[in-house]
């Protein structure tokens, strides 16, 4: 057998069929590396090593076996942390910055491969998810899921009318195309609105194609999640239900 190849360990590490241990893609999103789909691509690029040898597709792992990403140990017995994080302006939406900027990471217990999921403009607050999970990234994230994402908005023009409500409901055409509120209601001061999509200010640009200018901006849901009564710049765990209610919506 050659060095590159594949070949079962002792225990069995990076072995196939009914082999023990899982495969390396779902090792490596329960580590937060990564998403399933992502951890195959890594695979593929050969940057994932099982007991020393080159991993490839369909290789599998388990406790004892050393898996390394990069050449880097990759932890294979750690549950997943989800947080719910009330995330205040001002606040950059990253792992880290390079201009160092307080970041989302910084509101939250220091966690290998925590993530934040999505993204919220610095200057906007309200519900974020940060998490160790990159399935639970993907399935967030990924338009074809379509979570809804509500917000409250805050206009320098006060309580939207009815006029623009109805086209932000109807569709307005955006710089990166038409753009379209699930729902839209107004509340004193400005309006809230639901979306699927999570576009780069998707919410303030619409607002703006509308004659508003938006000078707060908070998401108050994300799916089945709420934010209800968390303080700003507060944080929660997420528990197993509300996990499995966000990943059923």
């Amino acid at each position: 057998m050659s060095d590159g190849a594949s070949g079962s360990s002792k225990r069995g590490g990076a072995g196939r069929g009914s082999l023990p241990g899982e495969r390396l893609q779902k090792l490596l999103s329960r580590a937060g590396l990564a998403s399933r789909r992502k951890g195959e691509e890594l695979i593929l690029e050969g940057r994932v090593t099982v007991n020393g040898r080159v991993a490839r597709i369909g290789d599998r792992a388990e406790p004892g076996d050393d898996v390394r990403l990069d050449g880097k140990s990759v932890p294979l017995e750690r549950e997943h942390v989800s947080f719910l994080l009330n995330k205040p302006a001002g606040v950059v939406c990253s792992v880290s910055d390079e201009h160092g900027r307080r970041t989302v990471l910084d509101l939250v217990p220091e966690v290998a491969g925590l993530h934040p999921v999505g993204r919220l403009d610095m200057d906007s607050e309200g519900l974020l998810v940060v998490t160790t999970d990159g399935d639970l990234t993907l399935e967030l994230t990924h338009p074809r899921y379509g979570h809804e994402k509500e917000y409250r908005l805050w206009c320098e023009q006060g309580t939207v009318d009815k006029g623009a409500l109805a086209r932000l409901r109807t569709g307005v055409e955006l710089d990166d195309g038409a753009a379209r509120a699930l729902s839209a209601r107004a509340v004193d001061g400005g309006c809230v609105l639901v979306l699927t999509e999570g576009r780069n200010r998707q919410a303030r640009r619409m607002l703006e194609a509308v004659g508003y200018r938006v000078r707060r901006l908070r998401r108050t849901r994300l799916g089945s999640l709420r934010l209800g009564g968390l303080a700003l710049g507060h944080y929660r765990k997420l528990d197993e239900d509300e996990l499995t209610h966000l990943k059923g919506d």
